[in-house]
């Protein structure tokens, strides 16, 4: 059942789990709760559902607010986190297979395709690096004994004794595989098989594309996931959009008998005794909860939503391990669909130098989801979004015709280095918006509009992520601020664990 801002509740009510927030994270979170029959109360400050993976229209043009890049949806094994989360309410999404993952255009003339198929992305690279070819194989393959790991047991909270103990008498080998690949990073591992600097430098490039961080700030786990996933379950484009996937997710927990409020803006947790018991609205507005989650990224949570008195010791310390991504600097264009060449890839990364990869306007990451799904466009015309990294510190203090020329002067910069890739580009323009990090941060509620966290130095893997339940009881967190970080698949990971965690600790399911 959807509410708006003005629907009342019963005062006196009080739901199991109250979640702040319905990205992916808090949407799968909330989704299997409400199919184990918990009450379920899901607040959203914006008029729909998704954050990141949320969609706008302009002018008969659908746009995804983030990557079209989706992992999850795949129909085999257990990695298939969105698949499950949207069968768990008994929701169907028609996809879109994507042949290739990325296509590289890189310094040095490297010019990679990552083909959906194994042996052929092998062949690709191996094209280029014939000297290093058993070094690739290796490294590749042990990314593969990763995701074999992780994709021979079900995925849920690791935070839970009993399925733990389950899991590991289960399947030992796996546990064991992983425990041995939790403080590790991907660096460290390819430097094991690879000497060639360049394909060093591409893997950094592998890592970068999704994790924000080089190759040895990537932990292996998560690299073990994508790197093979691309090939096993594969990319899958959701038809309508990525923002259908949000939709799905909403439509499954109203079915399960949950509800969704949108333009409720959440500005306090409430705490008392130590212990988080409700929330507060911009409104003024009280919901109170047995569990509160917040999908929240983790500074809006604990510098935002708390008192800073209240602000438990282990957040200071995490943050003083972990610092805010970048956000993005957005052009979302509508093109004729002359521009594309023929047998164009829907996803490109762009790098003209790499001491520049990590650099605000230094790596391009482009969609074009209309490859995949026509239906996002006019009749002849295709979806161009084109997004590289920035800071909002780069676009504070300006006046208004300062931001705006800015901007305009920004995607300029930006087209003229698409045009070449997609010569005509600028002459088959027929729409274009351009957002900032301040256009991410308006819109999706998080810090500094970031994408997450990254660590501030190389840290061990995986093991300086937290997982869901937070010092404070009652409260748990989800989404890319909690384990296993950023992405789709990641945040449905957390979703699942949070979910599996809050039932254990109610009793229910």
């Amino acid at each position: 059942m959807s509410l708006n801002a003005s629907t009342t509740t019963s005062h006196h009510s009080v739901f199991d789990v109250i979640i702040i927030g319905s990205g992916i994270g808090g949407l799968v979170t909330a989704t299997q709760l409400a199919a184990k029959g918990a009450k379920v109360l899901v607040l959203e400050r914006y008029l729909i559902p998704g954050g990141s993976a949320g969609y706008f229209e302009r002018q008969g043009y659908r746009f995804d607010v983030g990557a079209s890049m989706i992992f999850g949806l795949g129909k085999n094994g257990t990695t298939n986190l969105l698949t499950r989360a949207l069968d768990a309410v008994n929701i169907h999404l028609e996809t879109v297979a994507d042949p290739v993952q990325i296509h590289y255009h890189l310094p040095d003339a490297l010019d990679i395709k990552v083909d959906r198929v194994y042996e052929k992305f092998l062949q690709n690279i191996t094209a280029y690096f014939p000297h290093e070819a058993q070094g690739i194989s290796h490294f590749y393959n042990e990314c593969w004994q990763v995701f074999n790991c992780l994709n021979s047991m079900d995925l849920l909270s690791l935070e839970e004794p009993r399925y733990l103990t389950r899991v590991f008498f289960q399947h030992p080998l796996a546990c064991l595989g992983l425990l041995k690949y939790l403080p590790k990073n991907v660096g460290d591992v390819a430097r094991r098989y690879i000497k060639d600097p360049l394909l060093l430098k591409f893997i950094d490039m592998e890592c970068y594309c999704w994790s924000v961080v080089p190759a040895n700030m990537t932990p292996m786990i998560n690299a073990g996931m994508v790197f093979s996933d691309r090939h096993y379950g594969g990319v899958n484009y959701p038809k309508g959009g990525v923002g259908i996937i949000a939709q799905k997710l909403v439509e499954g927990l109203e079915k399960a008998g949950g509800q969704i409020q949108y333009q409720a803006r959440v500005t306090k947790i409430l705490i008392d005794k130590g212990h988080a018991v409700g929330v507060e609205l911009a409104s003024g507005k009280i919901y109170r909860g047995k569990r509160i989650v917040s999908n929240a990224t983790r500074w809006d949570t604990f510098e935002k939503l708390i008192p800073v008195e209240k602000i438990p010791n282990n957040e200071k310390i995490w943050q003083q391990r972990y610092e805010k991504s970048p956000s993005f600097l957005s052009l979302h264009m509508g093109v004729k669909s002359s521009v594309l060449p023929n047998h164009t890839e829907c996803h490109h990364i762009l790098l003209a130098d790499w001491a520049k990869m990590t650099a605000a306007e230094g790596t391009i990451f482009v969609s074009i989801p209309t490859l995949l799904d026509r239906d996002l466009a006019p009749q002849g015309h295709h979806i161009i979004h084109a997004f590289t990294p920035d800071w909002i510190d780069n676009w504070q203090g300006l006046s208004a015709s300062d931001y705006e020329a800015k901007k305009e002067a920004a995607a300029w910069r930006i087209i003229d280095r698409l045009e070449k890739i997609f010569p005509g580009l600028e002459a088959g323009l027929d729409y274009l918006e351009v957002g900032t990090p301040r256009t991410h941060r308006r819109f999706l509620g998080r810090a500094d509009g970031t994408y997450g966290p990254i660590p501030r130095r190389k840290l061990w893997g995986l093991l300086g992520m937290p997982f869901n339940r937070t010092a404070i009881g009652g409260l748990y967190c989800v989404g890319d601020s909690t384990f296993p970080g950023q992405g789709l698949n990641a945040v449905a990971f957390s979703g699942f664990a949070c979910a599996h965690r809050i039932a254990v600790d109610l009793g229910i399911g």
